[in-house]
């Protein structure tokens, strides 16, 4: 009788474990089709925050950052804030040179620069809007590429590279290819953020809040997520050449599901040679695929 209790006993302990492993197996098969229409290399790494199951698809691939530098160089100026160097309302004065002709709702405020621009604001246009002239202004308060590396090595990241400012990398096209990263790498770094690991409570609380204000790439993480979903996330896009190769279409982020518990996810969709609504929705698809894999586990 006792080894009847004791096998049974075991099999109650092994079938969660086989039927987890066959969840995962599945949801693996289906993002493996689901990044088919990219005609590229598709990255995905997850992680459940709170209950630690992970699950990755060329996940070690040293793939095109983008804008996604930003969330690590926002870590970084956020560092110096919690080290008391800086503070969120410093004002750092902008003169109409830090503001060249790309992308920037900063330059679009203050067309003629001259102007002193609180630290918290140009950390929310970099962050929220993907702002590029905010970004090198944050990276030039900072030291440079050089320290947000010098950042991330002393968190215990290695699979991030950061070599190229917004400006360094409008001025050739394979100079985007310096900075990658890999997808499990970007999730280490989500879950470091959002457990408190590497911030103070109120900077790590800032940068979630500004995260959840993101307004670019609608269509990516949050596509097909149900209305109210909140992510906290940052994505990158890189242009498209004649050829028609597009070296980076990304999201990466943290998504609150219904029971209140947390996954960070990373999709990076790199050297596509497919449309961006069909990019996009790959990572739409593969998020929402993920999201009612951990939902309807939890």
């Amino acid at each position: 009788m006792k080894m009847l209790l004791k096998n049974a006993f075991i099999l109650i302990i092994i079938i969660p474990l086989v039927n987890t492993a066959f969840a995962q197996d599945a949801l693996r098969a289906k993002i493996t089709e689901l990044a088919k229409p990219a005609k590229g290399i598709v990255g995905v790494s997850v992680l459940s925050l709170e209950d630690r199951d992970t699950l990755n698809y060329n996940g070690n691939a040293r793939l095109v950052l983008q804008s996604v530098m930003k969330l690590p160089i926002a870590m970084a100026v956020l560092h110096l804030v919690d080290s008391g160097i800086f503070t969120l309302d410093k004002t750092i004065h902008i003169k109409k040179r830090d503001l060249p002709k790309t992308y920037s709702p900063l330059r679009d405020k203050y067309p003629n620069g001259n102007v002193d621009v609180p630290l918290s604001e140009l950390l929310s246009d970099m962050v929220s809007l993907s702002d590029n002239d905010a970004c090198d202004i944050l990276l030039k308060q900072i030291g440079g590429p050089d320290q947000v590396m010098y950042y991330l090595h002393k968190i215990g990241i290695r699979g991030i590279n950061i070599e190229a400012s917004e400006a360094d990398m409008a001025k050739a096209w394979e100079v985007q290819y310096t900075n990658w990263c890999k997808p499990v790498d970007m999730v280490k770094l989500l879950d470091a953020f959002y457990n408190g690991k590497v911030l103070k409570p109120a900077t790590k609380d800032f940068l979630y809040k500004i995260l959840t204000e993101t307004s670019t790439g609608p269509q990516r993480v949050k596509g097909l997520l149900p209305a109210g979903t909140v992510v906290a996330h940052k994505t990158g896009s890189s242009g498209t050449n004649n050829a028609g190769l597009t070296p980076g279409t990304n999201d990466v982020g943290i998504i609150t599901l219904p029971n209140g518990k947390h996954v960070a996810i990373a999709v990076f969709v790199c050297n596509s040679i497919a449309d961006e609504k069909t990019r996009d929705a790959v990572i739409a698809n593969i998020a929402k695929a993920v999201y009612d894999y951990t939902a309807a586990k939890n």
